[in-house]
């Protein structure tokens, strides 16, 4: 929010600090955003930077890659990416300024929503009726946590923004959401495919877990046979878009990784969606920020607009 404040350009690039983009990462991402009007948001092609530290960033790899390159890259063919991540997004100024105040002051069952804001600066941009879209070629390069801990942490804070999320994309999908948008019908039927994933999917596990104890054997078998057909489409989306003789493999130890120990976040934070701690970092100091400036004046964004159109 800070930055959005100082702001001058028509558009706006939001960056981790623990990222790294490539020399022409920029120009590929406000590409969308010269060529069509109707993109509001551009969702950056994020992959893992620290691979040489552990087994999970390189599980993480091979997860990214089917992320983005296989369920974002077929949200953006209806221009409905339901998440731009904070590691790297191009936003139209115009479209999110006049709401930033809202964004900023989100609660959630009461609390203030602290968490999630890349998933709620989609919402937004959707809500108002613009395409949001994934940029492949615009990278950038992220650290994740080495930890089981770490990890822990960081996928429950995104399972508690996803509960949140889901249920406002809910609120203005099912109204009269870009009508004259052919791409409309199937963000529609994604959305609500998310609901009840976030809510018989998540009762489902109680029934996993009656099963597990009542035929432990039998079920382990049914799991382990799960766990490799769950793998095939991570490992063939890796292989066709990255190659190498090794880096789809991790598919399927992490197949096992989720099931057997991260399957329970989503749940917990399902029961927990109210928090909204950061976990992985210190909370920032409640500063008074400076009023919106107007987005008329040109900028480094802007002119890198300019040379790509």
């Amino acid at each position: 929010m800070a930055g959005f404040s100082q702001a001058k350009g028509s558009v706006y690039v939001t960056i981790d600090s623990d990222s790294e983009v490539l020399p022409d990462t920029l120009r590929h991402l406000v590409s969308p955003l010269v060529s069509d009007q109707r993109v509001g948001g551009v969702a950056g092609n994020v992959r893992v930077l620290n691979l040489s530290e552990g087994v999970i960033p390189k599980m993480l790899d091979v997860s990214f890659a089917c992320a983005f390159d296989f369920i974002r890259s077929g949200q953006s063919v209806y221009g409905g990416v339901f998440c731009t991540p904070g590691a790297l997004s191009a936003y139209r100024a115009e479209v999110v300024t006049p709401h930033l105040s809202n964004w900023i002051n989100q609660t959630f069952m009461g609390h203030p929503a602290a968490i999630g804001e890349d998933r709620a600066l989609t919402n937004l941009i959707l809500g108002c009726g613009f395409r949001v879209v994934y940029q492949r070629k615009a990278i950038v390069m992220t650290k994740i946590p080495v930890t089981f801990k770490g990890l822990r942490r960081m996928l429950l804070r995104w399972a508690r923004s996803n509960v949140r999320e889901n249920l406002v994309m809910l609120s203005f999908i099912t109204g009269r959401f870009r009508p004259s948008d052919s791409g409309s019908g199937w963000i529609r039927l994604f959305s609500i495919t998310q609901f009840f994933r976030m809510t018989l999917g998540e009762a489902s596990k109680f029934a996993v877990a009656a099963q597990l104890y009542l035929f432990p054997v039998p079920t382990l078998v049914i799991m382990a046979v799960g766990c490799i057909i769950s793998a095939a489409l991570p490992a063939l989306v890796y292989q066709r878009r990255y190659g190498g003789w090794f880096g789809w493999r991790w598919a399927i130890p992490y197949a096992f990784f989720w099931l057997f120990g991260l399957c329970w976040i989503s749940l917990w934070g399902l029961v927990t969606a109210p928090s909204s701690g950061w976990l992985t970092r210190e909370p920032a100091k409640v500063v008074q920020l400076p009023k919106l400036p107007s987005v008329s004046q040109p900028s480094i964004v802007h002119k890198v607009i300019s040379k790509a159109a």
